[in-house]
């Protein structure tokens, strides 16, 4: 079976963001592959939000592309035709609805998700309990499938939202800030989570602070400042590189 494992996921070319007078990311040239958990890390300030917004489509370069798979450019796209076409992002701060029980609100994920038509949700119906048993096993949420999402942890919810966003199958998951205010014990069951969700057929893409946890969890990291690529290496490396202990890591 063939795998899209080192083929380019989402290419960057040329990625100029302004918001009035201020330049949020200049001329910037990113890219990652399938089967990579890419790290992106940097100062407040440093462009990473305003990235995965362009990727997205909440926010519009002034100049640049972004392309998907290698081919499709998102110029055009809106937020829901980009989630169509493959992209996922999880928030910092985690969204359920804490009325529901869990169960259900994976179960309305898969059904608001754009290609989840009503014939063909139908159709699909075995395979998406399928996956949501599984899901629910990956984000160890099993045992709480019947209980309301308001009653779950911070570091819970958190997991939840993430089962929300791959219930969806996203070639292109994007995670933002996923261990912020969590314990050392959710942090480390998050590492863990997103080593699981690694798949040949998709690339994740994890903004954080927590250096450790982001060299416990990526392949390679991109260090921003000032909307430009700092550094692109390993964390390891990152750790060593005078611009990012001067730019970054000293501050």
């Amino acid at each position: 079976m063939t795998t899209r494992t080192g083929h380019t996921a989402v290419q960057v070319e040329g990625l100029t963001v302004v918001f009035g007078r201020f330049v949020a990311i200049s001329d910037l040239t990113f890219s990652v592959r399938y089967g990579e958990v890419r790290g992106l890390i940097g100062p407040n300030g440093a462009g990473k939000t305003t990235l995965l917004d362009v990727l997205t489509g909440k926010s519009r370069p002034r100049e640049g592309r972004v392309l998907l798979d290698g081919t499709i450019n998102l110029e055009g796209l809106n937020e829901v035709a980009r989630v169509q076409a493959g992209i996922g992002r999880k928030f910092q701060k985690p969204s359920v609805f804490e009325a529901l029980t869990v169960h259900e609100n994976l179960d309305l994920a898969c059904r608001l998700h754009p290609r989840s038509l009503p014939r063909e949700v139908l159709e699909r119906d075995g395979r998406k309990r399928e996956r949501i048993e599984r899901l629910l096993d990956i984000i160890g949420l099993t045992a709480l499938r019947g209980a309301p999402a308001g009653v779950l942890s911070h570091g819970q919810k958190q997991w939840l939202e993430i089962g929300m966003v791959v219930v969806q199958e996203p070639k292109l998951l994007l995670l933002d800030e996923p261990v912020a205010g969590m314990s050392d014990e959710e942090t480390a069951r998050t590492a863990t989570l997103i080593k699981t969700l690694r798949s040949p057929d998709r690339s994740i893409v994890v903004v954080e602070h927590d250096m450790d946890f982001v060299e416990q969890v990526a392949d390679d990291v991109t260090v921003l400042q000032d909307g430009r690529t700092l550094f692109e290496g390993s964390m390891v490396a990152a750790r060593q590189d005078p611009r990012v202990i001067e730019g970054y890591i000293g501050r």
